[in-house]
Order: C-alpha cells, then structure tokens, then sequence
C-alpha cells in the first residue's frame, strides 16, 4: 500500500464512484468454482521457484490467488474461523498473506503481541489448507534496514514455530521507498540467511523499490534487479498496483520483468494507489490477464472491511460476524475479486 492510505488508516475514506461489479466474464474472468477437492495445500506441497515460475511439488507452475488481511493492530477481527472458512471454502482462495504492520501501531509497539497474533492466523489459515504469505509490512521508514534487527527476531521466531509446515512463505520486506535498490539486497541478503538456517525451503519474497513497483514510482525500472539480482536461491520479487493509478507503463513493466524474473503481486487493488474511489476493472483485467498468461500469482487487498473501496466487506461486516459468504455483505470491488479468486488454476 502506498504510503497516503496507510498515514490514514484509521481515517474515514472517500468511498466514491463505485462502479457496477458485474462485469462479463473473460478467459480469465468468472467461472464456477472449482470442485470439492484437495486443498491447495494437499494438492500442489512444498512449493520452490523454478527459473521465472513458482513451482509445486511435482515441479508445475501454478498460480496462487488469494487475499490479504489488513493490519492486525487494526482488523484481526476480520480473520475468524467464519471468515477464514468462507475464503477457503466460499472463495476457494489458495493464499492469505498475514500482514503485520512494523509502524503505526504495530509490531514495534507490542512484539510479543503481534508475532502471537501472526503465529495464530497462520496456524488459522494452515488449518484450511491454504498457504500463508507472511507479510513483515514495512512501510516508513522507507529504508528496511531501519527495522533490521526486529526483522530477524520476528522471522526467526515465525521459521522456529512454523519450520515443520510446508505452505509457508516469507515476504520480508512489504514496501520499500527512497531508498537504492543495492540498500534493499543487502538488507535481503541479511534477512534470507536467518529464515534459511531454519527454514530451508520455504519461498522468499523480496520486495522491490519504489513501494515494490520495480523502482517505476520513482523513474526507474525493472533493470536495476535484473543486472544485479539478490544473491539467493529460491526467491521471488514482488511487484504492486492499483488499477485505477498505475496504468500501462506499470502494466508493461510487470511484462518485462516477469520474462526475466520470478515475480509475485503480493498487493493489488482495483481502485487508485490508496485504495480509494473508482474501481478500474477493465485495467484490473488486463493485469489479470497477463498474471494468468505468465502464471504470475497475485493477492488482493484487503480482506476487512475498512471504509475504503478496496476492503472487500461493507463496514460493519466484521463486529457483526458476517455473513462471510456470498456477495451480500461485499462491496463491489469485493463481489469482483471473490469471482476472480474462485477461478480455478490448474494445479
């Protein structure tokens, strides 16, 4: 998330010029939910990157679809067992990304508080078969190496509690901004050793400059990672959108950079980068499309029910213990991501 929406969280939200979610259906658009079946989980196993591709167990590219929570100091009372059985079950998501805030209110306020709240929505979500993104949700300070040493305490904790699963993945370092790319490697060349003392073969997931757009929100591009890579295995770039703000030059970027790299949307959004006003569901279409093409995996934000148009329920979903399924309780841009999220990939 950009930095304008997270300085405002807790702020009422311009919810503004929503558009309808019924949208025709594409190749890539609505279907009917996948069959009953294995869980993600059981289905694909220990997932590893394989050249530009996230890979299963048998060594076949898939792509994860799936939500991601706000900031538990704000929303954990969002993820419950009836939410949290309806994105697995209702949604047929794959993934959740647990974001813990390392600011504004979060993880450094309270660590033994918000690395117990992590460890409880992973085992949640571990419970269901789904994987679990574990999001170190840096946001400002800009420069990760400013929260260094919390990041190794927590991540350490997290791999020693969760190192006997095998739907874990780390994502170590959520929006980076000015700051040099070379800054953000050496931070993830100090991070990823700690993981892998423990965790040996759980995905990594790095983040990228210029709030994990490949340096485009500060003129750059997608060449900085590509000519000096982190020097580690098994690891994935992650790059960041929202629709109705980052129009083809992002979209073009995120082409470029996944014919070179592995690469993993772990933040999108159909409305502009705060996650306010409009959806832009034709544009989101488009990065769905080459997501689908590429095989790129990808979360949406955000499964609460924040004011803003990005948060998938309308308020008061959360305090009220749902309904989770179905569209009644969901905004539009709710209604349109849980189709897309129920679209099968073919694992």
């Amino acid at each position: 998330m950009k930095s304008p929406r997270l300085a405002a969280t807790l702020a009422a939200a311009l919810v503004a010029g929503v558009v309808s979610a019924a949208a025709p259906a594409t190749a890539t658009g609505p279907t009917a939910p996948r069959p009953a079946a294995a869980t993600p989980v059981a289905a694909n196993g220990q997932l590893t990157v394989c050249g530009t591709k996230l890979c299963n167990q048998r060594g076949k590219a898939v792509q994860l679809r799936g939500l991601s929570s706000h900031g538990t100091q704000w929303y954990a009372g969002c993820l419950t067992d009836g939410s949290l059985d309806a994105l697995a079950g209702d949604w047929n998501a794959d993934v959740l990304r647990v974001s813990t805030y390392v600011q504004e209110g979060g993880y450094a306020s309270d660590p033994r508080k918000f690395t117990d709240l992590a460890h409880k929505f992973i085992d949640m979500a571990s419970a269901r078969g789904m994987y679990v993104i574990v999001d170190w949700h840096m946001l400002d300070p800009g420069d990760p190496h400013a929260n260094l040493a919390r990041a190794k305490t927590f991540f350490t904790e997290i791999a020693r509690r969760h190192q006997g699963k095998n739907n874990i993945i780390y994502e170590i370092a959520n929006e980076p901004s000015s700051v040099s790319w070379s800054r953000i490697k050496s931070y993830a060349e100090q991070i990823i050793p700690v993981i892998r003392n423990i965790d040996a073969d759980a995905p990594v997931l790095v983040g990228t400059r210029a709030w994990s757009s490949f340096g485009v929100s500060e003129d750059g591009d997608e060449k900085e990672v590509v000519n000096n890579p982190v020097n580690a295995q098994n690891i994935m770039y992650t790059f960041h959108f929202y629709a109705d703000s980052h129009r083809e030059e992002y979209l073009d970027t995120l082409a470029r950079a996944a014919g070179k790299l592995p690469v993993f949307v772990t933040e999108f959004g159909t409305q502009n980068y705060a996650g306010e006003g409009s959806n832009d569901f034709a544009m989101a279409q488009k990065y769905l499309d080459l997501m689908a093409s590429k095989k790129i995996s990808w979360v949406n934000w955000n499964f609460s029910d924040d004011d803003r148009t990005g948060a998938v329920y309308k308020p008061g979903t959360c305090e009220a213990g749902g309904p989770w399924t179905g569209t009644s309780r969901l905004k539009p841009a709710g209604a349109w991501i849980r189709e897309r999220v129920r679209t099968p990939d073919d694992f």
